[in-house]
C-alpha cells in the first residue's frame, strides 16, 4: 500500500508558511523551508517540481484558509449590507490573527510568480461583494468591488503594522460605502 504523500507536502507549506511569517517572501528559498520542514532537499522536489510552484501552492492555502472562514461566518447570510459589512469585518480580523498575511498581501504582490494568482484571488472576492454592493444600490458595483477589495487589504495590511484594529480606517470604508457602522 502506498503512503500518503499528504504529511509530507503538508510539513513544507506548514515550513513555508513560518518563514514567509518571520521574513516575507524572501525567505522561501527551497533549502530553508526543508530545513525548517526537518526534511531532506529531495523531500521538497517530490512534492512540488519548483520553488514557484511551491510558492503558488502556499499562496493558495493561505487563501483558501481565510477564505473558508469568512464563508463560514457570511456563506448563508442573505446579500446585502449586512453580510458585506460583516465579510469586511471577518476578513481584517482574521488576517490581523493569521500567519503571513504581511507576506501574502504586501509581499506576494511584487512577486510575478504570484501576479496571476493575486488577479484570480481578487477577482473571485470582487464578484462573491458585487451582488451585496448592487443589493444596497452602489453606483457601478463592479468596479467598487474591485476597488473594495483593494481597500480592505490595505486596511488589513495598515492593521498588522499598528498591530491593532484601526477603527477610524474601517468607519472611513464603511461611510464610503454608505454601510452602517458597527465599530463605534
Amino acid at each position: 500500500m502506498a503512503r500518503s504523500a499528504e504529511p509530507g507536502r503538508t510539513a513544507l507549506l506548514d515550513a513555508g508558511l513560518a518563514l514567509a511569517d518571520r521574513g516575507g517572501m524572501r525567505e522561501l528559498s527551497v533549502n530553508a523551508v526543508v530545513a525548517q520542514a526537518g526534511m531532506a532537499k529531495g523531500s521538497f522536489y517530490q512534492h512540488f517540481p519548483s520553488r514557484r510552484d511551491f510558492v503558488v501552492a502556499l499562496h493558495r492555502r493561505y487563501h483558501d484558509d481565510i477564505t473558508a472562514q469568512l464563508l463560514a461566518v457570511v456563506g448563508d447570510m442573505p446579500i446585502g449590507a449586512e453580510r458585506l459589512r460583516l465579510g469586511v469585518e471577518t476578513f481584517l480580523d482574521v488576517c490581523r490573527t493569521t500567519r503571513g498575511t504581511k507576506a501574502f498581501l504586501a509581499q506576494a504582490r511584487t512577486d510575478a510568480d504570484l501576479l496571476d494568482e493575486v488577479q484570480a484571488r481578487n477577482a473571485a472576492i470582487s464578484a462573491l461583494v458585487t451582488a451585496d454592493l448592487v443589493a444596497v444600490g452602489a453606483d457601478h458595483p463592479t468596479a467598487t468591488a474591485h476597488l473594495l477589495v483593494a481597500m480592505v487589504a490595505d486596511i488589513s495590511l495598515q492593521e498588522l503594522y499598528d498591530g491593532m484594529v484601526r477603527t477610524d480606517l474601517r468607519t472611513a470604508l464603511y461611510t464610503l460605502l454608505g454601510l452602517p457602522d458597527s465599530t463605534t
